[in-house]
């Protein structure tokens, strides 16, 4: 495929912006060569500004169940914004969008809609430190909440030590907060517990996890941390900015059959949007502001252009339950294809799903954390990364995330995808 526009675009845009890009992993930094420049998307496709046509597999990174340019949400946001744009001020939609999205989430009475996923997780920490009364998280390598302070730590010497800063910027102060387990290990979690005991206000979690591909919790890990949260009064956190809506219509809480704390949610609850929300029962959100001490704002919360693209998908999400079903089908689908095309490459490979989410790995040894995730050769994901995308399929630029499928795609897309897929070349 010919990208000279987008190259052209790129340099240009490295004069006025860092990197080029305004969020890192657009650069293709993980896969070499230059980002494509989109034009416009509709449905499962996506148009470059060379004219090329790009089947979509991160779906603006998860928020677009139902594909690009969704008519009843691009409805929605043009009748709202013809009567004013942003109010600062109290709007009836919010709480039509708030009473849907409890109605559809179980274990939850209440919610506080913010301005991104990040914005939604910091705030929800924010509110677990202010209701406990504990100044210290757990949160799990590989798993990404954000770029706040407290998400970017890595681990120190050992499972009990305290973090350390991966940036630049980030305290020390700050870091020692933050202690850091292993996805799929309780016993690591139970460690820190006991070396932190008392201090612990919650803990942190992508429950199926996106950022490290799409990662499964093993049987009874999910489980065995709402117990270990109970014994010890820690509150558990699910970040569902990925997983909410998209696995059903109450997320991974009714996926996986196990209730959290508080939920926090990204784009999607704003049909694709710039938003995030957190939630939780009323005891715990009493303790926000305006009626508790625990103090979060925003200018621009609850902005009526996203709380009406939100309504319009969430409530098509809720009246369509089917919708998560289709989806399952062609995941499987493409799973099913994507392992017999690779079984003929004689080559190493993963393939994680749940719902969904997918993601191939090339490795010989079970993806099931970061540690085990970041073993996949990188050299043969850029060789499946770039052989894709000439055949005009767009997957993640990154063996570090989740593929997210919309429902329009259709089986054709799925199985022109296999073929691409059955005519590379790995070796």
């Amino acid at each position: 495929m010919i990208y000279k526009r987008s190259s052209a675009l790129f340099a240009e845009a490295k004069q006025y912006i860092p990197g080029g890009v305004n969020s890192p992993v657009r650069a293709f930094k993980a896969v070499g060569g230059e980002p494509i420049f989109v034009k416009e998307a509709k449905g499962a496709y996506l148009y470059d500004e060379d004219g090329n046509r790009l089947i979509d597999y991160i779906a603006s990174w998860g928020p677009l169940i139902l594909g690009h340019a969704y008519e009843p949400v691009l409805n929605a946001i043009i009748d709202k914004a013809k009567k004013g744009t942003s109010f600062g001020m109290p709007t009836e939609i919010e709480t039509d969008l708030a009473k849907l999205a409890v109605s559809m989430l179980p274990n939850i009475d209440k919610i506080r809609f913010v301005n991104s996923g990040t914005e939604a997780c910091m705030s929800a920490v924010r509110l677990a430190r202010g209701y406990t009364g504990k100044d210290k998280i757990i949160k799990f390598a590989g798993c990404y909440h954000g770029h706040s302070d407290s998400f970017l730590i890595q681990a120190g010497s050992g499972a009990v030590t305290f973090g350390s800063p991966n940036s630049p910027g980030v305290t020390q102060g700050t870091a020692k907060d933050t202690l850091l387990a292993v996805y799929n290990d309780l016993e690591s979690v139970a460690q820190l517990i006991k070396a932190n005991k008392g201090e612990i206000a919650a803990v942190i979690i992508e429950p199926v996890a996106g950022n490290m591909g799409c990662i499964i919790p093993t049987d009874g890990f999910i489980h065995g941390l709402r117990a270990l949260c109970d014994e010890n009064d820690i509150l558990l956190i699910f970040d569902e900015v990925m997983t909410g809506f998209r696995l059903g219509r109450g997320g991974a809480q009714e996926a996986l059959g196990i209730k959290a704390d508080i939920l926090c949610f990204g784009k999607v609850i704003g049909g694709g949007l710039p938003v995030g929300a957190f939630a939780a029962n009323n005891e715990i959100m009493g303790y926000l502001a305006p009626d508790g001490p625990v103090y979060q704002a925003g200018t621009l919360s609850g902005n009526p252009l996203a709380m009406s693209a939100g309504l319009a998908m969430l409530t098509e999400l809720n009246n369509n339950p089917e919708i998560f079903t289709s989806l399952q089908e062609k995941t499987a689908h493409l799973h099913i294809g994507l392992s017999k095309a690779l079984d003929k490459k004689g080559i190493p490979y993963q393939i994680n799903r749940f719902g969904s989410m997918i993601s191939v790995h090339f490795t010989d040894e079970p993806v099931m954390d970061f540690a085990t995730s970041a073993k996949g050769n990188n050299d043969t994901f850029k060789k499946y990364f770039h052989g894709m995308l000439d055949q005009g399929i767009y997957l993640p630029p990154s063996a570090f995330e989740s593929y997210f499928l919309n429902d329009a795609l259709c089986y054709e897309d799925l199985d022109a995808t296999i073929e691409a897929v059955d005519n590379l070349d790995l070796s």
